[in-house]
């Protein structure tokens, strides 16, 4: 363990990363630096600093940075370009995450000529396959410590026992816990643990956090106009607002009505399923809305090839493959297909559904002189029709005058 000297640890200050930040201090004898990234949590990251200074971590050491920005223009807008949706229903909240942590995080270890980066991921989730994948495809040669999967600190009352022993400040109390494992950022909160773990258990109401419930939310719908540019929201009610912005507004919203619960039993990469539940009301509304600005602008067969690449681009986006060649391909392929998603679709928000009522483009593909059911004055010559139905036909009516069907 001689060969590190400095390592940089993503670190919350929470009870696990407190203890990861002494515990590298003591059995690798090593300089730590801290990492704190503001990703739009909801939580008060300053008091982060003050405890890594009561560990002992010099002041240039502690990097506690404002991400919101680069997290939604360079990570959540992209992947709902692609409507990246994970077996059917998760939006990649916690996911879409880490690639912008482990990528600042090398960064720092770079700046700072750190050895090696670490971090709070246990031996169980994705989150240590994805912050590993992404700092070993950014910096290959770096070093990477799991403390997870080295020490025998692997329960609650064994880190609070190290705590008390090393002297480290923690909020949470022996005996007592927390009911939910929680993870939040800009575009979603998740929650896990607890009563969760059996799937057979309804999430309790008060679990919720930024979503009123259907059933008490207002009577009256709420009317939304996002305005799209390339695929991207830029603007909403004729406001222009920038990427964090425009999640920030449209996560309020979203909560006032109820909309973007989940509750999902799903498939982690490691092998095991999950169940979690999540508050995505934003990303709820985004989604629902691209797909009606995309349904006016593109072509049906772009339109249906972005729809067989979905899951394929949500594996690889929940699997921790954000830096592969694969996933940069396929934005590739997904921003090239963007070029026309502009206007403005029209969205009613009532008791936790998103209904879109209306779309408009100056790049629409719908004709409405070909579309209607009255008379369309010789834009559409109906008797083609009958051609290419059985054109269409052969290959059946062969099969079945061969006696196959």
């Amino acid at each position: 363990m001689s060969d590190i000297n400095r390592v940089v640890l993503a670190y919350s200050g929470g009870l696990d990363t407190s203890v990861i930040l002494k515990w590298l201090q003591d059995v690798y004898q090593c300089e730590v630096v801290t990492f704190t990234a503001d990703l739009g949590q909801g939580e008060e990251l300053e008091p982060a600093r003050q405890k890594a200074l009561m560990a002992g971590i010099k002041p240039d050491n502690i990097f506690i940075e404002d991400l919101r920005e680069e997290f939604v223009r360079d990570f959540v807008f992209p992947m709902f370009r692609a409507n990246a949706i994970y077996e059917g229903e998760y939006l990649l909240g916690t996911s879409i995450a880490r690639p912008l942590i482990a990528k600042r995080q090398i960064e720092i270890a770079v700046a700072t000529h750190a050895d090696a980066v670490s971090h709070g991921a246990t031996g169980k989730g994705n989150d240590q396959v994805r912050f590993e994948l992404g700092a070993y495809a950014l910096k290959p040669d770096i070093k990477i410590i799991a403390p997870w999967r080295q020490w025998d600190l692997l329960s609650r009352e064994k880190m609070l026992s190290y705590a008390e022993q090393h002297g480290i400040p923690v909020e949470m109390k022996r005996g007592t816990k927390s009911p939910y494992s929680m993870d939040a950022n800009l575009l979603h909160i998740s929650y896990e643990g607890g009563v969760l773990e059996d799937p057979w258990n309804e999430p309790e109401e008060e679990m919720w956090r930024w979503t009123v419930s259907p059933e008490t939310a207002p009577d009256k719908p709420g009317y939304l106009e996002l305005s799209y540019r390339h695929g991207d929201i830029v603007a909403i009610d004729g406001e222009a607002l920038s990427p964090a912005e425009v999640l920030t507004q449209l996560n309020k919203l979203g909560g006032e009505h109820g909309i973007g619960r989940l509750d999902l039993v799903e498939n982690r990469y490691v092998g095991m399923k999950s169940r979690g539940c999540y508050e995505t009301p934003g990303g709820t509304i985004m989604l629902k809305a691209h797909r009606a600005m995309e349904s006016l602008t593109l072509d049906r067969e772009v339109a249906h090839l972005k729809d067989e690449l979905i899951p394929r681009y949500a594996s690889l986006v929940y699997n921790g493959y954000w830096w592969s060649p694969e996933r940069k391909l396929l934005q590739t392929l997904i921003d090239a297909s963007q070029v026309h998603v502009n206007g403005t679709v029209r969205v009613k928000l009532y008791k936790g559904n998103v209904i879109v009522v209306g779309r408009k483009s100056d790049d629409s593909l719908f004709d409405m002189n070909i579309a209607t059911f009255e008379d369309d004055a010789g834009a559409y010559d109906q008797k083609d029709a009958g051609g290419f139905i059985k054109l269409n036909a052969l290959r059946m009516r062969i099969a079945a005058m061969k006696g196959r069907q």
